[in-house]
């Protein structure tokens, strides 16, 4: 199977280690919950027959994992033991490493799972084996790619790219079209920064979905906008969350090829729109 890494706050386990160096953890086959997330679907059920669909909700991922870990003796074995239940403590985050070098990840917390059977499963001198059950809040699985577009900016410093097409309107205003290229299968979050001087952003979706912004960035000053975690902060993290126009959409990038527009008022040779996203899939082979 690909090869697994499971990192806590202050460690990080690979779950490869005993085909690779002989001694410490090994994830086994029988790993479960690498598939598609379940869902939730809800239904208005009427006088007739059958059923009208309403909604679907993705639910959280449950993962289990079933765990041997190798020592070279007694003593080795209660540190690696150890080592292990103080990374499963807390926040984990487990990671799959694709052939391309691409990092698949999703935050994890130990649901249950991590007994044994003594005389079975372990006898205290060199091997352990368990079973480790984590559930995932996010059950999408994340790149660790960012796809970055620009539009504007010093082009001695940050060119466009070949997928991007500048518009320039005047010389206080940039218009340009993004094509919008997410390689995942789930629905991505952009993240935009805006890098002053300017007024009044707005970006449009390929569907139509506005995100508009009134504010005002000072010739040293960059607004970050993340659509996932619902922020709108400067520089220093302040929230300029209020300067959103109303009713704001904080649209998210199709699977798949689509152009979106950006635009910044008031500009400079130095102002710059940034949109970054990191793909993101139902399920990892």
């Amino acid at each position: 199977m690909p090869k697994l890494l499971l990192a806590s706050e202050k460690d990080t386990l690979d779950l490869n280690e005993i085909m690779d160096k002989g001694l410490g953890y090994q994830a086994k086959t029988g790993v479960t919950g690498f598939g598609l997330p379940p869902v939730s679907v809800q239904w208005l059920e009427g006088a007739g027959d059958g059923a009208t669909f309403r909604r679907r909700r993705v639910l959280t991922r449950d993962i289990d994992i079933p765990l041997e870990v190798l020592a070279r003796d007694r003593r080795h074995l209660q540190e690696l033991t150890d080592r292990l239940a103080l990374a499963l403590a807390g926040r984990c985050v487990l990671t799959l490493l694709d052939d391309d070098g691409t990092r698949w990840t999703t935050e994890v917390y130990r649901a249950g799972g991590g007994e044994y059977a003594y005389g079975a499963d372990t006898t205290g001198e060199r091997e352990f084996q368990t079973v480790i059950t984590f559930r995932s809040p996010d059950p999408y699985w994340t790149s660790s790619e960012a796809q970055i577009r620009y539009i504007g900016g010093d082009t001695a410093t940050a060119s466009f790219l070949s997928s991007l097409a500048s518009v320039p309107v005047a010389a206080s205003q940039a218009i340009g079209e993004i094509q919008l290229d997410n390689r995942g299968t789930a629905d991505a979050y952009p993240i935009w920064e805006i890098t002053g001087p300017g007024t009044r952003f707005l970006a449009v979706s390929p569907d139509g979905e506005r995100l508009a912004w009134s504010g005002t960035l000072a010739a040293d000053q960059r607004l970050i906008i993340d659509t996932r975690k619902g922020t709108v902060v400067d520089q220093d993290g302040v929230n300029r969350y209020d300067q959103l126009e109303e009713a704001p959409r904080l649209w998210t990038v199709k699977p798949g090829l689509s152009t979106a527009t950006a635009q910044l008022e008031d500009i400079s040779a130095a102002s710059k729109i940034t949109c970054s996203w990191q793909p993101r899939k139902w399920m990892v082979i």
